[in-house]
């Protein structure tokens, strides 16, 4: 597991890269950081499983539509990244970022955490 923090307008976006071997392991890590982070805003994500299908999830945990998961699985995919999980925490510093703010700080904590 790798991690990254970035600070945006006193919002703190912590991202995580997981290696899956199996697709039960997104629950197991997902359910041990929501315990982890029990004060985060957000825990948004996005995995790439492919064993003998394809399978490929996001989730933007209460964002706006479209601003959290989508731009994380977006960095996985232009990457062709399999067998991944990346999950963002958010921790909200009262000002609010906009849709178009929020998308791009998913995708540079994403971005990040793959270096």
């Amino acid at each position: 597991m790798n991690s990254y923090e970035l600070i945006i307008n006193k919002s703190k976006f912590i991202s995580y890269r997981y290696d899956l071997s199996t697709l039960s392991d997104v629950e197991t890590i997902l359910s041990s950081l929501k315990k982890q982070h029990k004060k985060a805003t957000h825990i948004c994500y996005a995995y790439i499983y492919n064993r003998d299908s394809v399978h490929e999830k996001c989730s933007d945990d209460g964002e706006p539509s479209g601003t959290a998961g989508y731009p994380i699985l977006n960095v996985l995919k232009k990457k062709n990244l399999t067998n991944i999980l990346v999950v963002v925490v958010r921790y909200f510093g009262g000002i609010k970022l906009g849709a178009g703010g929020l998308t791009r700080a998913y995708t540079k904590a994403c971005a990040e955490v793959l270096k």
